[in-house]
């Protein structure tokens, strides 16, 4: 059993039989039973907005843990099976992560509850949509009470947002450094005065990070009817009506490129040609068929074309990129589709997501969390090998910790984009041809199949980690 540190005093969250527990502590009994009861979490599960959960008899954990002999109760949730973090999602997925937590707080007053938390840790997607997973998130309203959770709806949400909108795109990375969201007072300092011609911007980031400065060492006393449920309800609408209205620039420059995006018009300037993609999808769709996964990683999946086009409706696809314009596109894709089995996530393979929070324990690493049954590494080996100076020594080790099985693709030296790669800069990559990169992958992988792509000098590898070889 392994239990995670939790800064929650209402539970705590444990691992048991590779399954995630929540543990639900005594100081908590009365919100929980108030949420069941008042009809509220039928509501949210029902609408898809909330995980739901099985109480387990404490019974039969009772001789794991002492902390577990002394909660009030043990619930099971629907299992998520991969917990990604803000800085990981685009610009469209933490927008709806947004508009799923406001619209769950709206319906919680109906119900005379509230949240004391808008994490967006909190929020999760489950079959490809927001849904919020701690239940312990709710409390009875206070009346004349505001909203507890504002400032963290603010800093977890609103803030990365407009700073994505009006800044740049790729302040998503930006949350990584604030363990409670982007301080009010850095987002005002960061985002130009023409956003905060915007009166609800203005409202919610300038006057209330203000706000803040004027009151944080000041106790605050609310009167009773101070601030009524309608202003609690219009304080909602205006964050909803203010959130679901940004969209991002995404304007071209001169070169005709997007704007901070090097790989949204791969498929139209950078893949080799037809017959090369045609037979490489062939290729690949047969030897998914073949591994009969029923999860992929595609790792540097561009827009996703190859592995949406070879894998089947009931296998779940994780697509990463470094390009965050290239993961909202996918994401703005399948919403429109409505495909329920593709997540992207952004990450930069170079430097991916670390274990975070209080000793590191609070969020897990891009390695730590659960592999997948396959892995998809096309046309990106030469970047991570030759453009960011990785030894094929390294990167076989480092596909082995996250591949049980794995489709990759070698690229030679003679490649047209390889050369584009080495135009700058002098050769050192003497290491860097095909024999050396069988040989390096051979120490960790049993090699069951290798074939050149029509069209191209470049070999498309299905391997299986030695480690998962019976």
């Amino acid at each position: 059993m392994n239990i995670s540190l939790s800064r929650d005093p209402s539970g705590f969250i444990f691992i048991f039989n590779n399954k995630i527990h929540r543990a639900i502590n005594y100081s908590y009994q009365q919100n929980y039973e108030h949420l069941l009861s008042s009809g509220l979490y039928e509501k949210l599960t029902s609408e898809g907005l909330l995980i739901s959960h099985t109480e387990l008899n404490k019974d039969d954990f009772a001789n794991s843990e002492e902390r577990l002999n002394n909660c009030y109760k043990i619930i099971s949730p629907v299992q998520i099976e991969f917990i990604s973090h803000p800085y990981e999602l685009s610009f469209e997925q933490l927008k709806d992560a947004a508009l799923t937590t406001l619209s769950i707080q709206k319906i919680a007053l109906e119900y005379k509850m509230s949240l004391k938390d808008a994490s967006a840790y909190n929020i999760q997607f489950l079959n490809c949509k927001p849904i919020l997973i701690d239940t312990l998130s709710f409390e009875i309203y206070k009346e004349g009470y505001p909203w507890i959770a504002y400032k963290q709806f603010c800093q977890h949400f609103l803030a990365p947002l407009l700073l994505m909108k009006y800044k740049d795109i790729r302040f998503h990375k930006f949350s990584s450094n604030f363990v409670d969201g982007i301080p009010l007072d850095l987002a005002n300092s960061l985002l130009p005065l023409k956003s905060k011609l915007d009166p609800k911007i203005f409202l919610h980031i300038s006057l209330h990070s203000k706000a803040q400065r004027k009151f944080q060492d000041k106790k605050i006393k609310f009167l009773k009817k101070s601030f009524s449920k309608q202003s609690f309800i219009g304080l909602i609408d205006n964050l909803f009506s203010l959130v679901k209205n940004l969209k991002l620039n995404l304007e071209k420059k001169k070169n005709h490129k997007t704007a901070n995006s090097n790989w949204i018009e791969y498929y139209e300037t950078g893949i080799l040609s037809p017959e090369y993609l045609n037979d490489k999808i062939k290729l690949v769709t047969n030897l998914v068929n073949q591994a009969n996964p029923k999860t992929i990683w595609d790792l540097g999946s561009n827009l996703g074309m190859v592995s949406k086009i070879a894998a089947a409706e009931n296998v779940k696809i994780i697509c990463f990129d470094s390009d965050p314009v290239v993961i909202n596109q996918i994401y703005i894709n399948c919403k429109e589709r409505n495909l329920s089995n593709i997540f992207p996530s952004v990450l930069d393979l170079v430097n991916p997501s670390p274990a975070s929070g209080w000793m590191l324990s609070e969020r897990a690493s891009f390695l730590d969390r659960q592999a997948p049954d396959l892995v998809m590494a096309l046309a990106l080996i030469h970047h991570l090998a030759i453009a960011n100076n990785i030894p094929l020594s390294s990167l076989a080790h480092f596909f082995s910790r996250v591949s049980k099985k794995l489709i990759i693709e070698f690229v030679p030296k003679t490649d047209p984009n390889v050369q584009l790669l080495l135009r700058n800069r002098e050769d050192i990559f003497s290491q860097y041809d095909e024999n050396s990169f069988v040989d390096e992958f051979g120490k960790y992988f049993k090699i069951l199949f290798s074939q050149k792509n029509s069209g191209s000098e470049r070999v498309l590898y299905f391997m299986e980690n030695n480690n998962t070889i019976s």
